[in-house]
């Protein structure tokens, strides 16, 4: 039997969850040991969030290069070499973040092992090498004593009956990988990453065809912000097709067909590439949690508290294991709450709201409640409302479209949610998440000088809607 080692705090996967909490560990006095069977930065740094606005960044400004008319610029039609800009995103965006990740594991005194972890109980795992090595050369498998434990192992997409995953039929990091832009894309669901690479895709240059099974793409946002992303895609000329069940694929080696259901009647799709994207399945098998004692809910996730402390006291789970939206920036919230608890600090997950963004055309985000999710809770709200064709900057983009929205209470004024479709979203959400977690009210907004000419103005202009004094409309 091989020698057991003993380790302080042990945390399996190195994506945004599991290095965050590695680096907090470390900063916190903890000897961390991180084991990751792929890349560091998991998929969110790899194949996710950050190549895809990559992509989503390189087809804005093919089309900003081939239609600068409206401000008068005449432009000879812009071409683009593919496999230029998937080496930019892969070697100038990707591996340089990789690598910012590496270095700051080394300088925190991080081991990282580039193996596979197997649990065998509440206290102890076996790691297995898998190749090609990447970081270090452990030697082979080891047995490994913890003292504490956190599980950050994400999650990969769900493949659907008919759409194996092969050549044809893609996953997103398959999408974000294409050698070509295809002349057809078929989307199978047309939720956050659906979306962003639809319209990706479409200013590259492709025909984008978004099926969506439900009644509406991107349901998990207000019907007025989903119209704006809807004209838009209609204006690249992408056809959405919804309350459509993919049935079966067909593929060979230069297309793949697809069947599809509308009301019970079939219909053929032939594509380049069929990119299916209908969820994520947590990672939470294929490493003997069921050896240990952690509990976990009907729908495999991790059950913990609100440090992310499972029922076992010495194991923790963060990130897309665990309830809540599967989103990088929650799992970084979580790995530095886990890695405080363990110190004994007194951290939580205690936020209000966390925000949510998809990169559509124009951007959408959130945070917080709605008003109909405010309602449910029981809550007495109204709404206020600025729409960006107001804004002095974003006409002078010439994107006008979206608006910004408050939900506040109606006798308090406090601020309990917000929304934003429009330029800039992304980055503007940052501002109500702080007003929504932080407490604040409406007269808290209304008061902050806001910078002129800038797309923030809308969310004080917003503020001055909601307390009866509005400027700009």
């Amino acid at each position: 039997m091989a020698d057991v080692e003993e380790k302080e705090t042990v945390i399996i996967g190195g994506g945004p969850g599991g290095y965050v909490a590695a680096i907090r560990a470390s900063e916190l006095g903890q000897k961390v040991t991180l084991i990751e069977k792929g890349t560091l930065g998991g998929v969110c740094l790899n194949v996710g969030c950050v190549p895809s606005k990559a992509l989503i960044n390189a087809g804005h400004r093919l089309v900003e290069a081939n239609d600068a008319s409206v401000f008068g610029i005449t432009t000879k039609p812009a071409t683009i070499d593919f496999t230029k800009t998937q080496d930019w995103k892969q070697h100038s965006v990707v591996d340089r973040m990789t690598s910012g990740v590496k270095m700051l594991l080394q300088k925190h005194k991080v081991e990282v092992l580039n193996q596979e972890a197997f649990l065998d109980n509440d206290s102890q795992l076996r790691t297995m090498d898998v190749g090609p090595k990447q970081f270090m050369d452990n030697g082979g498998g080891q047995t490994i004593k913890f003292k504490n434990l956190i599980i950050a192992t994400g999650s990969r997409p769900i493949e659907i009956p008919g759409f194996k995953f092969e050549k044809r039929v893609i996953d997103s990091t398959g999408a974000l990988n294409l050698p070509e832009i295809p002349k057809e894309l078929v989307v199978i669901g047309g939720g956050y990453i659906g979306t962003e690479l639809a319209g990706a895709y479409a200013n590259l240059g492709a025909h984008v065809t978004i099926l969506e099974g439900t009644p509406s793409i991107l349901p998990n946002f207000e019907k007025d912000m989903v119209a704006v992303v809807l004209k838009q895609l209609k204006n690249k000329g992408v056809d959405v097709i919804t309350s459509a069940m993919a049935k079966k694929s067909v593929q060979d080696d230069k297309s793949v067909t697809i069947t599809y259901e509308v009301d019970g009647k079939a219909t053929d799709l032939k594509a380049d590439y069929c990119l299916v994207s209908v969820g994520r399945k947590p990672n939470t098998d294929n490493f003997g949690l069921e050896m240990t004692s952690v509990k976990m809910d009907d729908h495999g996730l991790v059950e913990v508290d609100n440090q992310g402390r499972t029922n076992v006291k010495n194991i923790f789970a963060i990130g897309d294991i665990v309830a809540g939206p599967a989103l990088a920036h929650k799992a970084f919230f979580e790995g530095k709450t886990a890695a405080g608890a363990i110190s004994g600090k007194n951290t939580a997950n205690d936020w209000v709201g966390v925000p949510a963004v998809c990169f559509a055309d124009p951007e959408l985000a959130t945070v917080g409640l709605n008003q109909a999710e405010a309602k449910d809770k029981g809550l007495d709200v109204k709404t206020a409302k600025f729409p960006f064709a107001g804004n002095a900057r974003a006409v002078s983009l010439d994107q006008p479209e979206g608006f910004v929205r408050l939900v506040f209470t109606k006798d308090e004024g406090n601020l309990v949610g917000g929304q934003i479709v429009g330029p800039g979203a992304s980055d503007l959400i940052a501002e109500l998440s702080l007003a929504v977690n932080g407490g604040m009210n409406v007269e808290d907004v209304a008061l902050t000088i806001h910078p002129h000419p800038t797309l923030s103005e809308p969310i004080a202009e917003a503020a001055d809607v909601a307390l009866g004094f509005p400027t700009h409309i």
